[in-house]
């Protein structure tokens, strides 16, 4: 698979595991009970799949010094720099436009910098099967099996069977569904035969440029300007210049959600989490013996019990007593507090904040 490159996604702006992620050091740089950063894992779990000189990443301008120094091994001229954040659609379509410029016969992964995966074998399966279907032609995407009747995540209905590949069933996609409220969540749960929407793609690079200029032809036309440019010495500074005349758009909606021949290639027993919000860390992580999560240095706890308490202030005691059910996240300059089950309207305070004119919280 001497064609098969891997884009890792990763320029987030850092808001659903606020306060500490932030804009200058979203998720994807945090070490959330690991030594190593989301971004780091999600780099890693590549090894012996793709060799470093075809992994790309693509993000922000800012964010880039922080991630070339900690995955030190890719090539400088790998990371694409995002002038302004445009959606997943152009970030798709930068890194398509770049690789028809190296391999025009090449097929490309699109990954996320922080997500979760702790089956790696199966990862690694997955994608190997992944690249066979979308030599087919089809537009791969990898779902994976529900556990519970989650309103976080989208959806994909699949259709019938078309075949396998390395003993792995892959199904055409009857339509994606945006994140549901609970009672349809449960239905669909019920039902059966719907994925949760992972995010995670595969494709042969023609096949989506095609889709580029069938369903966003706008964004197209700045691609192809930009593709002709590309690796010259005025490559940048044009990509510069057409960047903000791009519409912001995802992969998702601007082209998966109206393209035909697309695929989903179920992916069962993965351990995967998108770590969506901090209620979301004890599937991943391991509570204690009566359930709580404690990623901090100094504690005290009377009486406190399924609760998360997190600090990054090695000189700072967390003491408790008597609460349940609680996310604490302690950070310099802001403390949060909620009920686990609110985790997930962290969102709303980012919001409130940038409303406010309060960004040096943000």
């Amino acid at each position: 698979m001497q064609d098969y490159y891997a884009v890792i996604m990763a320029g987030g702006g850092g808001t659903r595991l606020w306060p500490l992620s932030r804009q200058a050091r979203p998720k994807q740089m945090l070490h959330l009970g690991s030594d190593r950063t989301l971004f780091q894992q999600a780099v890693e779990r590549l090894e012996g799949l793709f060799p470093p000189e075809r992994i790309l990443v693509v993000t922000a301008r800012d964010q880039a010094p922080q991630l070339q120094e900690q995955v030190a091994y890719l090539l400088p001229e790998n990371f694409l720099l995002e002038p302004l954040p445009r959606g997943t659609a152009s970030v798709v379509g930068l890194a398509a436009t770049v690789l028809a410029r190296r391999n025009p016969h090449s097929v490309m992964a699109v990954l996320t910098a922080d997500h979760v995966i702790q089956n790696i074998p199966h990862f690694q399966r997955l994608l190997r099967a992944a690249y066979k279907v979308a030599q087919e032609g089809y537009l791969v995407t990898l779902g994976v099996l529900p556990t519970y009747p989650a309103t976080g995540y989208g959806y994909i209905q699949r259709g019938e069977p078309l075949g396998e590949q390395d003993g792995l069933p892959y199904y055409r996609v009857v339509r994606f569904k945006e994140k549901p409220d609970a009672a349809t969540a449960q239905a669909m749960l019920e039902m059966g035969g719907f994925d949760w929407n992972s995010g995670m793609f595969i494709w042969r690079v023609d096949r989506i440029l095609e889709e580029f200029e069938r369903f966003v032809p706008e964004l197209a036309v700045l691609l192809r300007q930009i593709g002709e440019r590309w690796g010259e010495a005025d490559g940048q500074a044009l990509l510069e210049h057409l960047w903000p005349q791009i519409k912001p758009e995802t992969i998702d909606y601007g082209i998966m959600e109206r393209a035909d021949r697309v695929a989903v290639l179920p992916a069962e027993e993965l351990g995967w989490n998108d770590v969506g919000s901090w209620d979301s860390l004890f599937d991943v992580l391991s509570a204690d013996e009566v359930g709580n999560l404690v990623l901090a240095d100094e504690t005290l706890l009377l009486e406190t019990r399924n609760s998360l308490l997190l600090s990054d202030q090695t000189k700072r005691l967390i003491a408790t007593i008597g609460i349940e059910d609680l996310v604490i996240v302690d950070t310099p300059d802001v403390l949060l507090i909620c009920k686990r089950s609110q985790a997930q309207k962290v969102r709303e305070i980012v919001k409130i904040l940038s409303q406010n004119g309060k960004t040096h919280y943000l």
